[in-house]
């Protein structure tokens, strides 16, 4: 069972992401830790890395490899801006899953998160979904706003994380466990 948990910063992928992992006995692998890693290995902070993945697309390439890996695998909930893709782009049986929420909602749990100003959050929030989106187009030819790929799209500005998990697991089941009762592999 692979079940991929994609969204824009603040929507709320973490905190479903592991709720589905635990409800569902499956490891959960976020892009952002792995990405947070490779900052880390080269000694840079994230505002530094961002700069620096839009200018080596290697960068990008060598992350999202490791993420189309967990993917063949299967039996893993992915989460990541690209999740759903690596999935789609493996060919691999996945639920796809985009949560969504408003610029001003996204803002304001991140904020909280790591202390800071929304406002100013905002602004981050927007500019990284610019940088983010123009090197997904350079580098994969893919539009980040286009959620057509997606097999369940849930919008988390009223509804809370369990709601949403419940959602996904019981979505989760008709997909991978069609009538018959036999489980399909991902």
């Amino acid at each position: 069972m692979l079940i991929t948990i994609s969204g824009l910063p603040g929507s709320g992928k973490t905190t479903v992401a592991r709720l589905l992992s635990h409800r569902l006995a499956l490891p959960h692998i976020y892009a952002g830790d792995l990405y947070r890693k490779a900052a880390a290995e080269r000694g840079v902070s994230l505002e530094e890395f961002n700069q620096l993945t839009e200018k080596d697309h290697a960068i990008d390439r060598e992350l999202d490899a490791k993420m189309a890996a967990y993917a063949r695998r299967g039996d893993v909930v992915l989460e990541g801006r690209l999740a759903g893709f690596m999935a789609l782009q493996e060919g691999v049986n996945a639920l796809k899953v985009w949560l969504t929420a408003g610029d001003d909602v996204r803002a304001r749990r991140v904020a909280q998160r790591e202390g800071k100003d929304w406002n100013v959050v905002l602004q981050l929030n927007r500019a990284r979904h610019g940088s983010d989106a123009k090197r997904y187009r350079a580098i994969y030819g893919f539009d980040l706003n286009d959620t057509s790929i997606y097999d369940l799209i849930l919008d988390s500005d009223d509804q809370g994380p369990e709601v949403l998990a419940e959602q996904i697991v019981a979505r989760a089941q008709a997909h991978f466990m069609p009538a018959g009762g036999q489980r399909v592999r991902s």
